[in-house]
């Protein structure tokens, strides 16, 4: 089972679900699919761009960043953990 978290900042657009777990193989860019089905065009406003999570969204896979891995087409392997996580930033 792959575990997808929302960070307590998304969840306004998750039906205030924190976490679940879905029977997933495939990468990246088909689980996005997947997301954006289940929570709809808020969800998918909010947080992707151009089919890319946008700027201010991290997305980790495993406690990776998948901007430094292979992007969309990393693969998910099925112990996988996702994480939504919005950038904070501060001066």
């Amino acid at each position: 089972m792959v575990k997808v978290v929302f960070s307590s900042a998304l969840r306004s657009v998750t039906n205030g679900e924190s976490e679940f777990e879905i029977e997933f193989s495939g990468n990246i860019s088909s689980l996005f699919d997947i997301l954006k089905s289940n929570y709809g065009e808020t969800f998918e406003h909010r947080i992707f761009e151009n089919g890319s999570p946008k700027r201010y969204v991290n997305v980790y896979l495993d406690g990776k960043d998948i901007r430094f891995l292979n992007g969309l087409k990393t693969e998910v392997k099925e112990s996988s953990e996702v994480l939504f996580l919005p950038a904070v930033s501060g001066g």
